[in-house]
């Protein structure tokens, strides 16, 4: 098992590797597409695509329901910076892909998104090994399996992706800002697009 500090120290280099890549480094243009197709199904059982992602704001976050940190924590970030928006929050909605489909079956989504704690009405996502590793893919979301047994955990990119109501990508809201900086964030996304 990796120890803690390493852990970390390797979480922060890989969001901000992937930061430097989406923004394309001083140009301003970005070097790589970030969304795209994917086929997963919902916590209800329905299946999926980016077709979800139409009409409103999307904070696509990639996360698994065992993390006993990052996750809850962006969870309930958002949660608070969706309230901070005011009449905005109804534009925007939240989207919780897994990045552990062995074990985030649609029920397990359900149960935990429905914590009173994390943005109401998520969509929680998952599907095949496959398809996930798809969806990761069309993202660049850095996840891996790390340990063995019943208890392993997964290793993923902590940042959000918001992406506009036509499913296109608009920036990356880093992990560890305050609800008040993502509101700012999220308000100046929908005034400028």
């Amino acid at each position: 098992m990796i120890p803690e500090p390493r852990r970390l120290a390797l979480r922060l280099f890989a969001a901000l590797a992937f930061i430097a890549v989406a923004i394309g480094g001083c140009s301003g243009e970005p070097k790589v597409s970030i969304g795209g197709p994917f086929q997963l199904i919902d916590q209800n059982g329905q299946p999926q695509d980016q077709r979800l992602l139409r009409g409103k704001w999307s904070a696509v976050f990639f996360g698994y329901t065992f993390c006993p940190d990052v996750c809850p924590t962006t969870l309930q970030t958002l949660a608070e910076a969706k309230d901070r928006l005011g009449p905005r929050g109804e534009r925007l909605q939240v989207v919780f892909i897994t990045v552990d489909p062995e074990r985030d079956t649609p029920a397990q989504l359900k149960t935990y998104l429905s914590s009173s704690a994390f943005p109401k009405g998520t969509i929680g996502l998952t599907g095949s090994p496959a398809q996930v590793a798809a969806a990761g893919k069309a993202y660049h979301a850095f996840f891996q399996k790390e340990g063995s047994g019943p208890d392993y955990a997964m290793q993923h990119v902590s940042a959000v992706y918001l992406m506009d109501p036509k499913g296109r990508f608009n920036r990356v809201v880093a992990f560890g800002l305050s609800p008040d900086d993502i509101a700012r964030q999220i308000t100046e996304a929908m005034r400028a697009g």
